[in-house]
């Protein structure tokens, strides 16, 4: 490639950086995504597929101490962290307890809701253009087997109900009649209505279509090595194919973005949390909803042909290898609810990074010492479900208008 000039220059083409040049290029940008490896490949690949308002929470909500403590001393919790002497770790678990606060979480619920229902909105639209992605708005569900789980569930839908995400308490025989597929007995848990979900590599691969065909280019294993910086802007980007000078840059570069920030002289507290998938067959029993498993915090979303069931979050910055003991904790909280085969196949295991701010909410906007300089990185398990929003975000801010949402909370230099 020889050295080239674009209007913006979007780094990462996972689900937040395909959203940002899908939107940038439909509003007459001239866009060009780079990424180190290959579209929709990294932590967008193998997540749950859900677009769920509902889910709009930081990761530090009150209440999360007791919990996260208890979780820490069992290896097989939904929420592990990696032991390290590492400062980075340190500075990040401070920030994360001083965060866990009732003012705090209420602002990130009210703003991560918006970006999320913007997303939703704009999903349907993308599955109307590109069927393939398999948009389907069946709703979601909670379930759990115990009054601590179902309490837990309730407690949530209480805490969105007022901010336009509608649903339902569930009983026992709600949920037995909605959805056969589960184990009785289940004590009950809640039902929201408008949740969506998709799949999240071809929900990206979509993205990618809009931008070239709307005059972007993407590069792939096209790697970020150095920056030119004059004062405070980026001048040009060196890259493995080749140098890009931009008006304005966009960092979308999820759990790689402490080391990139680092490039620049920029503080980012970003910790990679893992997160696992595994895709089986379709069971003889195959759950018809998106389901929650409360108190095992899995996630289990029927596809065409299979079946995937994700969980756990382990903070453990850059290290993507595959831990068993994790894994087979996955499939014994999951066959609790669902009827598996005593031998269960699985097609595929992916683990993917998910990039988590030591306040659950992501970082986006301009940063005060690079003025050409956007963020929009953090987002935490909300990627997919808030990524198409941040695109609005993004492109909103680059052309100078009003933000929808308070971006004093998700401000790019709050830490």
């Amino acid at each position: 490639m020889q050295n080239k000039e674009v209007d913006i220059l979007v780094v990462g083409a996972g689900i937040i950086g395909a959203s940002v040049g899908a939107e940038l290029s439909r509003r007459g940008a001239k866009v060009c995504v780079i990424d180190k490896g290959a579209v929709g490949k990294g932590c967008s690949y193998g997540n749950a597929g859900w677009m769920t308002p509902c889910f709009a929470m930081p990761l530090p909500m009150p209440g999360m101490l007791i919990k996260s403590m208890k979780w820490l001393l069992n290896p097989e919790g939904p929420l592990y962290i990696k032991p390290s002497l590492s400062l980075d770790l340190a500075n990040w678990m401070y920030h994360f307890m001083k965060n866990m606060n009732a003012t705090q979480a209420r602002r990130a619920v009210d703003a991560l809701v918006v970006l999320s229902q913007k997303s939703l909105t704009e999903y349907e639209k993308l599955g109307q253009l590109y069927p393939e992605i398999r948009f389907q708005q069946k709703g979601l569900m909670m379930v759990s087997r115990t009054q601590a789980g179902v309490a837990a569930a309730v407690e949530e839908l209480e805490y969105v109900k007022n901010i336009g995400v509608t649903g339902k308490v569930l009983n026992s025989d709600d949920i037995q009649q909605m959805e056969p597929a589960l184990k009785a007995p289940l004590l009950g848990g809640v039902y929201f209505d408008k949740e969506a979900m998709a799949e999240p590599y071809l929900v990206v691969q979509a993205l990618a279509k809009e931008i070239r065909k709307n005059g972007g280019e993407i590069l792939e294993n096209c790697e970020l090595q150095d920056m030119e910086i004059s004062g405070n802007r980026i001048e040009s980007v060196k890259t493995s194919q080749g140098t890009i000078r931009a008006k304005q840059i966009v960092m979308a570069t999820g759990s790689w973005s402490k080391s990139l920030a680092k490039m620049m002289r920029l503080r980012v507290p970003i910790l990679g949390g893992k997160g696992y998938a595994m895709i089986v067959p379709t069971l003889e029993k195959q759950p018809q909803y998106p389901i929650m498993l409360v108190e095992k915090k899995i996630a289990i979303t029927p596809r065409e042909n299979t079946l995937r069931i994700a969980g756990t979050l382990e903070l453990v910055d850059q290290d993507f290898s595959i831990t068993q003991r994790r894994v087979e904790s996955i499939k014994k909280g999951a066959r609790e609810f669902l009827h598996l085969p005593e031998e269960l196949q699985v097609q595929e295991l992916w683990a993917g990074l998910r990039p988590c701010t030591p306040d659950g909410v992501p970082l986006i906007g301009y940063h005060q010492n690079l003025n050409n300089l956007v963020l929009a990185v953090g987002h935490q398990m909300l990627g997919l479900q808030s990524g198409a929003g941040t695109g609005l975000l993004v492109a909103d801010l680059v052309e100078g208008k009003k933000p929808f949402i308070d971006m004093s909370v998700v401000n790019a230099n709050r830490f």
